[in-house]
């Protein structure tokens, strides 16, 4: 398969109909390591909003079990959107992810906000660092995908382009982000987590290296300190030449897909499994406007 044989093949898809192969595509084929990044970044980036902090500082989630916290919101994903939105897997997903959400009072404003940041991190990271430019197609489906995320969570006002996520993304932004103690301890305890992916001299260098990858705003609101433009340089360069390395070598191989390995669940996992240890083994609710629900 040549390098740019499955771009030539998500030009001749309709993302309205294809998104969520496009998808697959994108996330376990053409930049699976990129939009784990992208998301990563988004990640952080809910910490900006004091609002949202808090309510993550309280429960003590990330503090207690960051890597396990850090693992269920990738895996809630992908047990949405692997067989699709509407089989019995994804829907079964999204009511275990609605009720753990249900116990709280959270503002359909700051749903809108956070799905947001999974749609636009991902698109933004790839346009600064991918190997390749997305093309119209694949930005089309990585909104379609938010989009779709949305109906099955039940959240209300979710755009269904990219230009819609991207400017609710910067009004939320430009409206809602400020310094808070709690976004700091919250950003601290995810980063404590990313730094134990490396080995521990390595932990420092790459910590520096991520914040110097972060916008400035992002960096106010959580607390950190802009980097040296001379790091933020050599940050930025290092992923720039993996890129180009990535561009000059073959496709990924239809038969190796990317996988994720949470570290979380080195034997496994089921559904019941993620999320805190409260919303466990108790009666799924039913998704908005179905009625009923089915157990798992």
């Amino acid at each position: 398969m040549g390098r740019y044989s499955r771009l030539r093949a998500i030009q001749r898809m309709d993302p309205a109909r294809d998104y969520e192969e496009i998808f697959r595509l994108l996330t376990r084929y053409e930049f699976p390591w990129d939009y784990q990044q992208g998301v990563s970044v988004a990640f952080l980036r809910d910490f900006g909003v004091p609002r949202i902090s808090r309510l993550l500082d309280r429960t003590q989630e990330f503090e207690k079990a960051g890597q396990k916290r850090y693992d269920d919101t990738v895996l809630f994903a992908y047990e949405m959107a692997v067989d699709g939105f509407g089989s019995a897997r994804g829907q079964a997903a999204a009511r275990h992810l609605n009720r753990i959400h249900g116990k709280y009072r959270i503002p359909q404003q700051d749903f809108r906000y956070v799905l947001a940041t999974t749609v636009v991190g991902p698109k933004r990271w790839l346009e600064r660092f991918g190997w390749r430019p997305l093309c119209a197609n694949e930005l089309a489906a990585l909104a379609l995908v938010g989009h779709r995320m949305a109906e099955a969570m039940g959240i209300e006002g979710a755009p269904r382009t990219m230009e819609g996520f991207e400017e609710l993304l910067d009004s939320y932004e430009a409206e809602m982000f400020a310094y808070d103690p709690a976004n700091h301890r919250v950003a601290n305890a995810t980063f404590r987590v990313m730094a134990g992916w490396y080995p521990a001299p390595l932990r420092t260098l790459v910590g520096r290296a991520t914040l110097a990858l972060l916008d400035e705003p992002l960096l106010r609101a959580l607390g950190f300190p802009v980097q040296p433009a001379w790091l933020r340089s050599l940050a930025a360069s290092a992923v720039r030449a993996r890129s180009a390395l990535l561009r000059l070598g073959p496709a990924r191989p239809r038969w190796r897909p990317a996988r994720f390995a949470p570290r979380s669940y080195p034997f496994g996992y089921t559904l019941d499994d993620l999320g805190p240890a409260w919303a466990q083994s108790r009666p799924l609710e039913p998704l908005p406007g179905t009625g009923t629900g089915t157990s798992t």
